[in-house]
């Protein structure tokens, strides 16, 4: 053990003696450059990482920045649906407002409720004995529009269904016996 580390390194070759440090003169105690251990105009080397270690680390970064940049696209994917979703919603809304305008048969005096199922809940409509007589008769339809139910003529429902099915209510089918999906014939009243 008489050669220390450093002396079998540089006997090896892998490290080579550096120059001796120059003085500028006498560093004084306190003074920001005694505080310095490394001298001006000289920066400490990093020590390397190893080419594998540097590598996997670029990898990382890469996989991090590919899936940050996947994350926003899916995501300004995901908006521009919503947005597609909403103005196509509205279009058919606008849509079926204009159609429906005017056309609702509903009456003020109308003292007959007509029951039907509804998204899943019993609904009702007032009507008169004669629109009761063409509602079951399949003449007349129900249309939801704004949270009420309006009583339109076949034609206008047939249209509201091809817009947006899911707006119209009730329409019977008039090559149908009587008697609803539940068993129940249509013009019962309950």
């Amino acid at each position: 053990m008489a050669d220390s580390l450093r002396d079998q390194l540089l006997k090896s070759g892998i490290v080579k003696q550096a120059p001796p440090e120059r003085t500028r003169g006498p560093r004084r105690p306190g003074s920001p450059q005694a505080d310095k251990s490394v001298p001006k105009g000289r920066r400490p080397q990093a020590q390397q990482p190893s080419r594998q270690q540097s590598q996997e680390e670029i990898d990382l970064a890469k996989a991090y920045a590919l899936r940050a940049q996947t994350e926003v696209k899916e995501r300004k994917q995901a908006e521009q649906a919503a947005a597609e979703q909403a103005r196509v919603k509205r279009e058919r809304k606008q849509k079926i407002q204009k159609l429906l305008e005017g056309k609702a048969l509903n009456t003020a005096d109308a003292d007959q409720p007509r029951n039907f199922e509804y998204g899943g809940k019993i609904r009702r409509v007032y009507v008169d004995t004669a629109q009761l007589a063409a509602l079951n008769a399949g003449e007349l339809g129900v249309v939801q529009q704004a949270g009420r139910y309006l009583l339109v003529n076949r034609e206008v429902a047939e249209q509201v269904r091809e817009i947006d099915a899911h707006l119209l209510a009730l329409l019977v089918d008039p090559g149908a016996d009587g008697i609803g999906d539940d068993g129940v014939p249509d013009d019962l009243m309950w």
